[in-house]
Formats: structure tokens, sequence, C-alpha cells
């Protein structure tokens, strides 16, 4: 099999195997990412790993990438965070921890705009270039700490936390618009649920828990206590 006919062998596997059995059947989602080619937003050195199942770190030393949240989330977790926000064309997006770029890549093809944060100079940096070389125009990447004060380009339909949290942000849950939503991986390790939280009004909001997942900690963002005495 030649490397080309070899490598979407490999996705068409990731889709087949590791996404559609996550529950994520929205046609839409599938077909971007099967357009979309994630092997362009994985480091060179973990290519190999652009369709397996796992989280993959960003950066020279794998562990403590990990540790600080520097990551890809593993393909079906994005998959299924996608179809659950079920982001429209004119919507504006949010999205916390930018990473390689890859989930603001998807993102931008189903929104109008994506705004997305990145702590880290040199990940952000790459991100830009990745989505250039991608030809997503309408995903802004900028470095900045979504854990600060993102009041600036608020409020948005859509906030995508891409890592987890111990808790929903409430200064997040402010900048959304009325009927608006943000999507967390929220708790504690072992088990942490997809969060997703919705603005009903201008001061209430319904919060939805459909599915278990654990992924890497976001930085800077408050962690409370886990005992309640």
């Amino acid at each position: 099999m030649n490397p080309s006919a070899a490598l979407e062998q490999a996705r068409f596997n990731m889709i087949e195997q590791q996404i559609r059995p996550w529950d994520v059947l929205d046609l839409h989602v599938l077909h971007l990412l099967s357009v979309v080619k994630r092997e362009d937003f994985v480091p060179l050195a973990h290519k190999a790993l652009a369709f397996v199942d796992m989280e993959i770190p960003l950066g020279e030393d794998s562990e403590e990438a990990i540790r600080q949240g520097r990551c890809m989330l593993s393909p079906k977790v994005e998959a299924r965070l996608l179809q659950d926000l079920n982001v429209q064309k004119h919507e504006k997006v949010l999205e916390i921890g930018t990473g390689s770029g890859y989930m603001a890549a998807l993102l931008a093809h189903r929104a109008q705009r994506v705004i997305t944060l990145e702590i880290d100079a040199a990940l952000a940096q790459t991100a830009r270039a990745n989505l250039q070389q991608a030809g997503v125009h309408n995903a802004e990447v900028r470095h900045a700490d979504g854990s600060k004060d993102v009041s600036v380009d608020g409020p948005f339909d859509v906030i995508l936390l891409s890592g987890s949290v111990a808790e929903a942000p409430p200064a997040l849950l402010a900048q959304l618009k009325v009927g608006g939503r943000l999507a967390a991986v929220v708790g504690f390790e072992p088990m942490m649920r997809a969060t997703f939280v919705t603005r009903t009004s201008e001061s209430a909001w319904s919060t939805a828990q459909p599915w278990d997942t654990v992924a890497p900690r976001l930085q800077n963002f408050a962690e409370p206590s886990r005992f309640n005495f």
C-alpha cells in the first residue's frame, strides 16, 4: 500500500473504529474529520500517532507537556465535543487552549469566526502556521491566558475549553450570549464529566453532563477543594 493510501486507511479506521462507536454520528462532523488533515497538526516526532486513540503531547518533553496540559485531546473526545456543541455558521466561538490548532480548524469550518487563546507563545505561533497552511482564515490565534479577562471580544455564542477544569469558570459563563453554550471537561481524576452549560436567560444557566472522560488540566484556572466538610 502506498503511503497516501495507508494514511487514508488510518483516517478511515479512526473514524469507523474510534469515533462512530462513541456516538458521533453527525454526518457533517464525520465529513470534517475526513477532510481536515489531523496529521498536519501533529508534531513531526508524533506523526505516526496522528490517528491513535490517545492524547498527543505538544512539546519535546512528552510527560511535561501532558502535565502542563499541552496536548491534542484524543480524536473521539474532540469529535464528540464538536458534535455536541452543534456550532452554527453564524456563530462566534471562543476556544481556550489552542494547542496545535486542530480543534480551532474544525470549529472554524462550522462557525463564522473563531478566537482561540493559547498560553504558550511557541505553541500559539505553531498553531497560527498550521491554520494558515490548512487554509483556515476565520480562526485567530492569540497568545493569552484564557483564565484571565476574556471580555474584550465577548459575548460569544460558543465557548470551548480544550482541556479540563475543576469547575465551569463563572467568568467564562458570563461571556455567553443568551442561548450560547460552553463546553468543558469538568472534575477530578479518575472521573471527569463532559459538561455543557447553556445560558437560558440573563441570569440563568442549564447544565448537562452527558458523558465521562478524562483530559489534562488547563493552566491557571481555580482549583476548589475536592472535599466538602
